[in-house]
């Protein structure tokens, strides 16, 4: 899968990587290839994560660059997570009155329920960091939401 990166994408790859290399000994703890991967713009889920490698626990297991670009290799390949259209579409069946709004509670129970599920403390930060104050009937703008979650 390394053969099919670009030389730019093995740079990129590698740099990221070596963010991740903590101690400089060219390995990086399996717990990270998440957060590695998605820094090189890619947004996988954590069952794609865990099915690649990844743990959920430290020192489980490290993992060399050469380990990694057959990773990045197979997930940039496969990616197919849907664009910021794409999102704002599904969240336009929520907007009634076609105004570009939406109840912030159903957000909410959205980002709780489909997909990969998300805590409710995770859903909080998330509402805290990237939607706009409730008005006063419970609605918010989706599309500022949005690409501020995809920022």
């Amino acid at each position: 899968m390394a053969g099919d990166l670009s030389a730019r994408d093995i740079e990129r790859a590698n740099f990221a990587f070596s963010i991740y290399d903590l101690d400089g000994s060219g390995t990086v703890d399996a717990i990270y290839l998440g957060d590695i991967l998605r820094g090189l713009n890619l947004n996988p889920t954590q069952a794609v994560v865990e099915k690649m490698g990844g743990t959920k626990k430290k020192n489980e297991k490290k993992l060399k660059v050469e380990e990694f670009l057959p990773i990045f290799g197979q997930v940039k390949k496969d990616k197919d997570t849907g664009c910021y259209e794409d999102f704002l579409e599904c969240l336009k069946l929520y907007d009634k009155a076609e105004d570009g709004k939406m109840l912030l509670a159903e957000l909410t129970h959205t980002l709780m329920s489909l997909g990969e599920r998300l805590t409710d403390k995770e859903v909080d930060d998330i509402i805290k960091d990237c939607a706009d104050p409730e008005d006063d009937d419970g609605f918010i703008p989706y599309a500022q939401f949005l690409k501020r979650v995809m920022s």
